[in-house]
């Protein structure tokens, strides 16, 4: 879907910039952002999140993994492939893939993948659900170093304030909401997880419009979109040799060492999204910006899906 998306704004690009009765698909997908924190908060049960702090190493490494090792990776990375010199689509690519870096980890895939693999789901489940509150945070203060030399970026002042506006006091909103409404959202997340979807591919839709109408995608070769993706592949297994060498020197079980892997080495699409609607108030860099994201996404479920299926089958 989320190609099938691309596509559609790649043949008629118009429509998601069009505006009727002075409303755009850009401001339903603002709108959506909001939305999508409040049914998050909603979704939050704080009892839940109380019994998973007891493994602290594992919550240690699992967010260090997240939130320091990606974005140094990315960082060294960028300095080897000279991307602090980088101009233009070149330089908005690597934002793009660093931006990848600092991103939470993702929810739903993390759990079931976990599940499927036989490791710790009360851990998988505290770990993911915390990540995502963190990365409301920490995402943009790790891309604070560079939102200054970028066009179209929020300065770091705004992005606070939209970040309190647009996502803290909807999670806030629905967390409060989650003693009375909790056991709703739980009952309809199925529905629930469409609309966050249905939001995702909004975001990318009209971002993608507005980057075709532009033509900001002119520059990019086929080879290019292949080494990006080689790229992100590679990124992948570096954070996941890293993991699995630091699960080893602490020790950890076959099921915490499960828990690592899966919820410190992804990334989540969801919350990439939603964030370059808050860092960047110019679409049609959020289509080049979300490139590497949208592409690690891809890989990382083909690849956690096939290790996750053959941890089972070996645990079986």
């Amino acid at each position: 879907m989320l190609f099938a998306s691309i596509l559609l704004a790649y043949i008629y690009p118009p429509l998601g910039m069009e505006r009727e009765a002075g409303v755009s698909l850009g401001d339903i997908a603002n709108w959506g952002v909001s939305f999508i924190f409040f049914f998050y908060g909603m979704r939050l049960n704080r009892e839940k999140l109380k019994s998973g702090l007891v493994n602290v190493r594992l919550h240690i490494l699992v967010h260090a993994s997240t939130f320091l090792l990606f974005p140094l990776i990315m960082l060294a990375a960028m300095w080897a492939g000279g991307a602090f010199g980088a101009k233009g689509n070149g330089y908005y690519l690597w934002m793009g893939a660093f931006f990848l870096a600092t991103l939470p980890s993702t929810v739903s895939s993390s759990v079931v993948m976990v599940s499927i693999a036989g490791g710790n789901m009360a851990a998988a489940i505290f770990n993911a659900s915390v990540s995502s509150l963190i990365g409301v945070f920490v995402t943009p203060l790790w891309m604070g170093l560079f939102l200054e030399n970028i066009d179209g970026a929020h300065n770091l002042g705004d992005v606070i304030l939209k970040l309190v506006v647009q996502v803290l006091l909807p999670v806030v909103a629905g967390g409060l909401l989650n003693p009375k409404f909790g056991r709703f959202a739980e009952k309809y997340k199925k529905a629930l997880r469409m609309f966050d979807e249905t939001v995702i591919l909004l975001i990318v839709y009209t971002s993608f419009c507005d980057s075709f109408r532009k033509k900001m995608f002119e520059g990019f070769s086929a080879a290019e979109i292949i080494e990006l993706s080689a790229a992100m592949v590679a990124l992948f297994f570096a954070a996941y040799g890293i993991i699995w060498c630091a699960c080893r020197a602490m020790k950890f079980n076959r099921e915490d060492a499960i828990t690592a892997l899966f919820c410190g080495s992804k990334k989540s699409l969801v919350h990439g999204s939603v964030m370059s609607k808050v860092l960047f108030s110019n679409p049609a860099i959020i289509g080049v910006v979300l490139l590497p994201t949208m592409l690690y996404h891809a890989y990382q479920l083909i690849i956690v899906s096939i290790i996750a299926k053959k941890m089972g089958e070996k645990r079986g």
